[in-house]
C-alpha cells in the first residue's frame, strides 16, 4: 500500500474506532509507539501484540466515552499527521478533553511507528 491508501484506511478505521483493524491491517510487526507515560517522560514500546494491549488497558480505563473528533490524515512524505480528540470519564480521575496529534511513518508498505503528543 501507498503511504496515501494506508492513511485513508488509518482514517476510515479510526473514525469508527476500530483501532484493532488499523493494528492488524496497516502495522508492521515490530512497529514501535511512542508517547508520554504519567511521569512525562517519552516511553517507546516494540511489536504490535505489545501496540495492541497497550490500547487494552487505555480502554479498560474509560468509564464512560462522551464523544471525540478527528481530524484529515495529512501526508509528508513517508508520514501521516492525524489530529484526534476523545471526550472521555476515566476512571477515578473524572472527566477529560484529551488532545493529540499522532504521527505515523510508513515504510515497505506498512506503518512502522507511532508517535503521539499532547
Amino acid at each position: 500500500m501507498t503511504t496515501q491508501e494506508i492513511a485513508t484506511r488509518l482514517h476510515e478505521l479510526c473514525l469508527k474506532g476500530d483501532f484493532e483493524t488499523a493494528q492488524n491491517e496497516l502495522f508492521a510487526t515490530d512497529a514501535t509507539s511512542t508517547e508520554k507515560n504519567r511521569e512525562g517522560k517519552y516511553e517507546t514500546i516494540t511489536g504490535v501484540e505489545a501496540i495492541k494491549e497497550k490500547g487494552v488497558q487505555f480502554r479498560n480505563m474509560i468509564e464512560e466515552h462522551h464523544g471525540g473528533t478527528q481530524g484529515e490524515a495529512k501526508i509528508f512524505g513517508n508520514h501521516i499527521f492525524l489530529e484526534m480528540g476523545l471526550d472521555v470519564t476515566i476512571k477515578g480521575m473524572g472527566r477529560m478533553n484529551m488532545n493529540e496529534m499522532c504521527q505515523y511513518e510508513v515504510k515497505d508498505g506498512k506503518i512502522i511507528s507511532e508517535r503521539f503528543f499532547y
